[in-house]
């Protein structure tokens, strides 16, 4: 956090010192106010690049047997720029390597955990294990510690859902 505080002061000032230039090579004929104006263009800027850009920079970090699930973006009244372009703020992964598959009575069950990050000021990360019934598509979110079935939010998802393709497959 505080890194991106240093470089948003940074590119704050070498955008400034652009617009000194540019002042100075115009033969002061542009206003004075035209420097600060610089610097704060190039603090947003870098603000807006580094949002735009989390979401890229964590999936880079993620195993290569990771595989995004769905993704929310989001937008902010103090973010105009969102409204036209919405940016990624949470997504949801699971690995593939801990997945672990079992059968029941004639039935696929897949056992894994699901990886949930939210950007914040700083980053979130959720997890949840979960049991999922191959055939019936019932998933079923287990107790952290005992791994016990919480049955009162069972769901069932659509044939089409990517977490039961990425899981069952």
């Amino acid at each position: 956090m505080i890194w991106h505080l240093i470089a948003a002061v940074f590119a704050g000032l070498a955008a400034a010192g652009i617009g000194l230039i540019l002042r100075n090579l115009s033969g002061k004929r542009l206003p004075k106010w035209i420097v600060p104006v610089c610097g704060g263009l190039g603090m947003l800027g870098y603000q807006v690049q580094v949002e735009y850009s989390w979401f890229d920079h964590k999936q880079a970090q993620l195993p290569e047997t990771a595989t995004v699930i769905s993704t929310e973006s989001s937008t902010a009244v103090w973010r105009p720029w969102t409204f036209a372009i919405p940016m990624i703020t949470k997504f949801s992964m699971v690995d593939s390597e801990n997945i672990r598959i079992t059968e029941q009575n004639d039935t696929r069950l897949a056992e894994f955990i699901l990886y949930q990050f939210e950007r914040h000021h700083t980053d979130i990360l959720i997890t949840q294990p979960y049991l999922l019934n191959c055939e019936s598509r019932e998933l079923v979110p287990l107790d952290k510690d005992s791994r016990d079935p919480i049955l009162e939010e069972i769901r069932t998802l659509r044939e089409t859902s990517p977490l039961l393709n990425n899981v069952c497959a």
